[in-house]
């Protein structure tokens, strides 16, 4: 009987038995995971937000990219020149010879 009269008294049985803990704590612990907005769906939607984040500047650096490939092939040298490294495009009476190196050590 002591034992409960001690315990009574103790602070933190006074604490969790406190009306507006106990309504706090349900309420706290509903909020953190049950709720539609709780802390688990926002994390969900801030990792979407931050891959979103990294694909945009990803195609912004393309965009760049791409632009500066643009504003070179407006000479006709670099067009012809891009156009037989990448398209493999030759001129008449010339032969392309394409040397593979093999990269791949053993």
């Amino acid at each position: 009987m002591k034992f409960l009269k001690n315990l009574k008294n103790h602070f933190i049985f006074k604490l969790i038995t406190n009306v507006f803990v106990v309504i706090l704590i349900p309420y706290i612990i509903w909020m953190l995971f049950f709720d539609e907005n709780s802390y688990l769906v926002h994390r969900k939607f801030d990792k979407e937000v931050e891959e979103l984040e990294n694909s945009i500047s990803y195609y912004k650096d393309k965009i760049k990219k791409d632009k500066e490939t643009i504003k070179k092939l407006q000479d006709s040298l670099e067009l012809e020149r891009f156009a037989r490294e990448k398209y493999l495009m030759k001129k008449e009476n010339e032969d392309i010879y394409i040397i593979e190196f093999d990269t791949i050590k053993k």
